[in-house]
């Protein structure tokens, strides 16, 4: 009979995802069938699944570790934050609204059916359905109309553990506080806690466990001691890029063609999406990564500049140009520098960008900045596909998916970055020093990147970045099998009510 079991948090990246895809991986080699799945996520960072819907980046990741494709009912509800405090809303995979805060507020309850029908189709192809939460069941205020944490856990009948994070501070009183602020029925419904993200000697925590358990009566699944490798899993949300923009401004890095590592910078616009692209540069030896953060210059020495995508692509245009970095990039490609523009920064590259429908945000048009002779209506059904190709100028070949609105013309497309399933995609400069393109996870393909970053000097490199995947789960699962009692965490977990009380 199918078991399932939720992961909530005492907060916002405390864990939960990567708990969710190393115990998913965890089981999985055990012989069970896994399944993961998150109720109402928020995040700019999105996976295409094969049936052309959209879901929460961590959700693609858990089911990797599950050994399975992604599909829609594995994340039913996921806000898309945009510029003017809105979100749009994708419910089963497609755009369904863009919603306030407010509006989403009293609209939430009535997505509770779809979640849950989502979760039973899940629970009926699975032995183990592994649950994750969003932020906190301790913000009470939010809890009328909840559907992400106990309002989803009451309605679908499923056990709690909860998670906390030691690496903050506070843990105990994170814990405590959360169990404080529960209802009775709540509180009933916990089966215990893992402590997460622990440096040092966990013995030091016994204490602690025991502070826990006098004021709460629960059971601590482990202390699971701070994974360093986490960062080289594709991320949730961008509070992970919030911690590790101008990492490399503490060093200046060498010019390409000495064999030292190429600089490569990113400016870090406020709705970025789809952030894991950049993932495998980010793991590549031969390369420093570096997240500009608002207020900071572009690095002079950066050999190329990447465009990032954006949910707000008028927005974050704006917002460049208010950080000065349009001159920057404009010195940088008056010196030489190259220049990559990925799906909404592709946008941004061109000479006019137009949203009359208001799609992103309020309906506007604004000058792009002119290094690609194209142009960009934003509108029309929103592009979700999954697709491969090559590179035109090398043949490499490449694969990712297309997630995007809008139709680009004009003449650059006729010098195109790209070649997906037969048809064109992108455009390169006539000096060859810009281009862009609308395919997300063009670095997951080896043999471009390599072949891509030997045109800026790079010695050769043979790392494999998707293999790299695949070993990390590994070692968090096998991490998480030393700290935590797995077993017990499988004894928690209970059948799930497969249909919903009157």
């Amino acid at each position: 009979m199918t078991r399932a079991l939720m992961l909530q948090g005492t907060g916002s990246d405390v864990g939960k995802s990567l708990l969710v895809a190393g115990l998913a991986r965890a089981f999985t080699r055990r012989g069970l069938r896994v399944r993961p799945f998150k109720p109402q996520n928020m995040s700019n960072n999105a996976a295409v699944t094969e049936d052309g819907g959209e879901i929460g980046r961590a959700q693609a990741l858990q089911a990797r570790a599950c050994g399975i494709p992604p599909t829609t009912d594995m994340n039913p509800v996921l806000l898309k934050p945009q510029s003017d405090g809105t979100a749009q809303l994708i419910v089963c995979g497609r755009v369904h609204a863009a919603l306030s805060a407010r509006d989403y507020r009293a609209f939430a309850l009535s997505l509770l059916p779809q979640v849950l029908a989502a979760f039973h189709r899940l629970a009926a192809t699975a032995d183990l359905v592994l649950v994750e939460g969003a932020g906190s069941p301790a913000e009470i205020n939010l809890r009328a109309g909840d559907i992400a944490n106990m309002g989803f856990a009451e309605a679908a009948d499923v056990p709690v553990a909860l998670v906390g994070d030691i690496e903050r501070g506070g843990v105990i009183s994170q814990l405590v506080g959360t169990h404080a602020l529960l209802s009775q029925g709540e509180q009933a419904r916990l089966v215990g806690y893992i402590v997460n993200k622990f440096r040092g000697d966990p013995r030091l925590f016994d204490g602690g466990i025991s502070a826990i358990g006098d004021r709460t009566r629960l059971q601590c699944f482990g202390v699971v001691p701070y994974f360093p490798d986490a960062a080289l899993l594709p991320a949730e949300d961008t509070m992970s890029l919030a911690r590790t923009a101008g990492e490399g401004a503490r060093g200046q890095s060498p010019r390409a063609g000495d064999g030292s590592r190429v600089k490569i910078a990113v400016p870090l616009l406020p709705r970025i999406a789809n952030f894991d692209d950049l993932d495998p540069l980010r793991a590549e030896p031969e390369v420093e990564l570096l997240l500009v953060r608002p207020g900071q210059p572009l690095p002079r020495d950066a050999v190329l500049v990447i465009l990032p995508g954006s949910k707000a692509t008028l927005a974050d245009l704006a917002v460049l140009r208010d950080e000065g970095w349009d001159i920057d990039l404009l010195a940088h490609h008056r010196h030489g520098g190259h220049i990559l523009g990925l799906c909404g920064g592709y946008q941004m590259l061109g000479r006019h960008i137009a949203d009359p429908e208001g799609n992103e945000g309020p309906p506007g048009k604004a000058a792009g900045l002119g290094l690609l002779d194209i142009d960009t209506v934003l509108g029309g059904d929103k592009r979700l596909a999954e697709v491969s190709g090559h590179e035109v100028a090398t043949g490499m070949p490449v694969h990712g998916y297309e997630m995007h609105l809008g139709v680009t013309s004009g003449p650059g497309l006729s010098r195109p970055m790209l070649d997906l399933d037969g048809r064109s995609d992108g455009a390169v400069s006539a000096d060859g020093q810009v281009m862009g393109c609308y395919l997300h996870a063009l670095f997951a393909s080896d043999p471009f990147r390599h072949t891509f970053l030997a045109r800026f000097g790079t010695a050769a490199s043979t790392f494999a970045y998707e293999p790299m995947i695949e070993t990390v789960l590994d070692n968090l699962a096998d991490h998480l099998e030393r700290h935590l009692d797995v077993d017990a965490l499988f004894a928690a977990a209970r059948p799930p009510r497969l249909t919903r009380a009157a």
